[in-house]
């Protein structure tokens, strides 16, 4: 692999894409050296917000495509109509070593379903997971999965889900001993649904059972109790989602707060430091960005809802998880 890292873009995943993915891009290339783009888009409405940033422009490729999976389109639609889409088509950049990674805003589901027929999941891997570090007390970071991808997970599943973690809160987090907890509702042994507790007796009787923890709350992720949190991604998705929500609100009444009068103004200027500090920790921008993990290739999910900074921060943990060669070592690591 050469020094510089090819990235495929689907342009019009998201929100507010493709503004905010051509934005994003052009804060990653002016954060990152050594980085060239490979952009799928609507060439109509891509072209003129591309022209508006030449050095991107020069240092990248497009290609049109007019054919986009919607938000609320369910994977088996995109997997059959999809195969000239925006999603798809950088997908099969990186299939064909054209991309090293893909990024992309779009429907997770999708993202996900195109990514493993295309790919393929790694040996013992069933379902391919979505995963990503939430900050956390210790500042450690917690690797939490599943975060959306599979909605209902039975107890293998779940398993592989640790294996996979434990892989990369080693490799992506450089914990060398990464503790493993199951997410429940609560710590007993007798809590939970069958797929959880068999879980937890299948990682008992494993080569991780030194490294499992035992069930976890959802207050533990943030608390950072252990290293790795394994759960569903119905689950996974409503906790990521509340972490976020609560993050923001915090935010706001904080805000809300120091602009009531004068001396709360004041109090902010003696704070202002410390606040930025906390704000960035809880800005889900600066965090955004997660690998569908398990695949035979290196893809990265954008929260659809975010903007040009996030997006760029989505881009930027693409370009670390591939010059940190991460699927090799992932591969490496589910062999031992």
């Amino acid at each position: 692999m050469s020094d510089i890292v090819r990235i495929a873009i689907d342009c019009m995943g998201g929100d507010d894409a493709p503004n905010i993915v051509i934005k994003g891009a052009m804060l990653a290339y002016e954060q990152n050296k050594n980085i060239e783009f490979i952009f799928f888009g609507n060439s109509e409405i891509v072209s003129p917000i591309l022209d508006k940033f030449p050095k991107l422009k020069n240092n990248s490729k497009f290609f049109h495509s007019s054919d986009v999976i919607l938000a609320d389109d369910k994977p088996s639609i995109a997997l059959r109509k999809g195969k000239n889409s925006t999603m798809r088509l950088a997908i099969d950049c990186v299939k064909d070593g054209k991309a090293d990674v893909a990024v992309s805003a779009g429907n997770t589901g999708a993202l996900m379903a195109i990514s493993k027929i295309v790919l393929r999941p790694l040996p013992s891997i069933d379902r391919p997971a979505i995963v990503t570090s939430i900050p956390n007390e210790k500042n450690s970071g917690t690797v939490l999965l599943d975060m959306g991808a599979n909605v209902e997970c039975d107890s293998d599943v779940l398993f592989q889900f640790a294996v996979m973690g434990h892989a990369f809160a080693k490799i992506s987090l450089n914990i060398k001993n990464p503790k493993i907890g199951i997410l429940n509702i609560g710590s007993e042994d007798l809590k939970g649904n069958d797929a959880v507790k068999n879980a937890a007796i299948l990682l008992k009787e494993s080569d991780l059972a030194d490294a499992f923890y035992g069930y976890v709350e959802g207050n533990d992720i943030t608390k950072g109790t252990v290293d790795v949190v394994v759960t569903d991604g119905f689950t996974g998705n409503i906790s990521l989602k509340v972490i976020e929500g609560t993050a923001k609100m915090i935010t706001n009444v904080i805000k809300k707060s120091f602009s009531r009068n004068i001396l709360s103004k004041l109090g902010y200027l003696f704070a202002s430091k410390s606040f930025a500090i906390a704000k960035n920790m809880m800005d889900p921008r600066l965090h955004n960005g997660a690998m569908l993990i398990g695949l035979n290739g290196v893809v990265v999910k954008s929260h659809g809802g975010t903007d040009e900074i996030g997006f760029c921060n989505a881009i930027n943990v693409a370009i670390s998880l591939v010059r940190n060669k991460i699927n090799d070592k992932i591969i490496n690591e589910l062999k031992e």
